[in-house]
């Protein structure tokens, strides 16, 4: 089964989703049919069916023109295949990347690594990191943050402070760095004990070695979600005394924060971020908006919605989502409704039980036609694997005809 999907160069034709709009590209002649990396991830970004992320990964010209985008490209891939269980065709696809001469090459190799660890597959991270010697691979610092990395996209917190203390004794030349200690404080942070954290980061102090804003920052948030207000804003203190440099990131870990204080505390904030140069982005906004829906000042909520293009913004899935939650919450289905249709356009579409409020809202409210073409939206923009909830909440609410039946089955 994996090696007959991966045989993608066979497959004649393949079509992709952009927006509404389906395009169907030639295969047949490489001239017709390859695609860039940057092309392949603007397409990636849109589409939800695995088979059609494999092929359009498959006919990249040309992979090294740029590195780093072609792994993005692959992760984004193996996210797709992730989503759907197909680990099978996942590990078909790394392993595939084995015979490429830049294997030996150790940041290549890394990518690989981290590829596994995006989905979940931490024992074949662990076994490619293992089989590096087989590929005359060299190893450092740059594979071996990269296999601590991948023990995080796996949620195996508890095994990266067992691989930082195993690892480099294993492996003389393995001395970890900066990035090694960020991946171990994140790790420490991810499982709810920043306190641990804070203890690695004093190390790295006693080392002379440079704490990062990334690090900072990761600590910082886990203490504002662990309710630690003193502790972190302490943190905050040291950091700014220090000459750390602030960025969106550390800010953006205050307003997630100040957003259940209150708006205006929220306001206060952007306004700082803004008098030490910086400018506020979507996910600052996120934080202004979600404060005043929490408050229930929904017009005031529309308002920051309504200005993100003017701040040189885009909302993203986070905006849609809170912006419909909340309209539902407060009973205005066609309101939530006009901003989901806003959200597929822009390719933003939020989760299904964000949406499964405003179609059952939208039933109660006689707006049944409203609520079958959101239904036949999302049908159309993601697999067949993602919509047996969606299946179900049809028939619940008797929204499921013996039309859809039969075009479902024919599909």
């Amino acid at each position: 089964m994996a090696s007959s999907r991966l045989s993608l160069r066979y497959v004649r034709r393949f079509t992709t989703v952009a927006g509404d709009a389906t395009t169907t590209v030639d295969v047949a002649a490489p001239s017709s049919g390859k695609i860039s990396v940057s092309k392949a991830k603007s397409i990636l970004r849109k589409v939800h069916d695995p088979d059609k992320a494999l092929e359009i990964y498959s006919n990249v010209s040309d992979h090294s023109v740029s590195p780093a985008s072609s792994h993005y490209a692959q992760e984004l891939t193996v996210r797709r295949l992730a989503k759907c269980s197909r680990f099978s065709d996942i590990e078909a696809l790394i392993e595939s990347q084995k015979n490429d001469p830049k294997i030996k090459e150790e940041p290549f190799y890394s990518n690989l690594i981290r590829s596994y660890g995006r989905a979940s597959m931490i024992d074949h991270a662990m076994r490619a990191f293992e089989q590096m010697d087989q590929y005359g691979t060299p190893r450092s610092a740059v594979s071996f943050n990269a296999l601590l990395t991948a023990c995080l996209h796996s949620q195996k917190f508890d095994k990266v402070p067992q691989l930082f203390d195993e690892i480099p004794q294993r492996y003389k030349n393995i001395i970890p760095d900066k990035i090694s200690y960020g991946v171990l404080i994140k790790s420490y942070c991810d499982s709810g004990s920043p306190e641990k954290a804070i203890e690695i980061m004093r190390q790295m102090e006693s080392k002379g070695m440079e704490v990062t804003t990334i690090a900072f920052t990761t600590i910082l948030g886990s203490l504002y979600k662990k309710g630690e207000l003193e502790v972190a804003e302490s943190l905050w203190k040291e950091m700014v005394k220090k000459g750390c440099e602030l960025d969106n990131a550390a800010y953006n870990v205050r307003l997630m924060s100040a957003q259940k204080e209150s708006p205006e505390r929220v306001n206060e904030l952007i306004d700082e971020m803004i008098s030490v140069g910086l400018k506020p982005d979507t996910i600052s906004y996120n934080y202004l908006m979600t404060a005043y829906c929490e408050k229930g000042m929904l017009e005031e909520a529309k308002k920051v919605y309504g200005g993100l293009q003017v701040n040189s913004c885009a909302p993203n899935a986070a905006t849609f989502r809170t912006l419909i939650f909340h309209l539902c919450y407060s009973g205005l289905y066609e309101q939530g409704y006009a901003i989901f249709k806003k959200s597929v356009s822009m390719n933003k579409i939020p989760d299904f039980n964000t949406l499964q409020h405003l179609v059952v809202g939208l039933v109660r409210n006689k707006k049944t036609d409203d609520a079958k073409g959101l239904i036949r939206t999302v049908k159309k923009k993601f697999p067949p694997s993602f919509l047996n909830a969606w299946k179900k909440l049809e028939e619940e609410l008797e929204l499921y005809s013996k039309t859809d039946a039969s075009s479902s089955s024919s599909a």
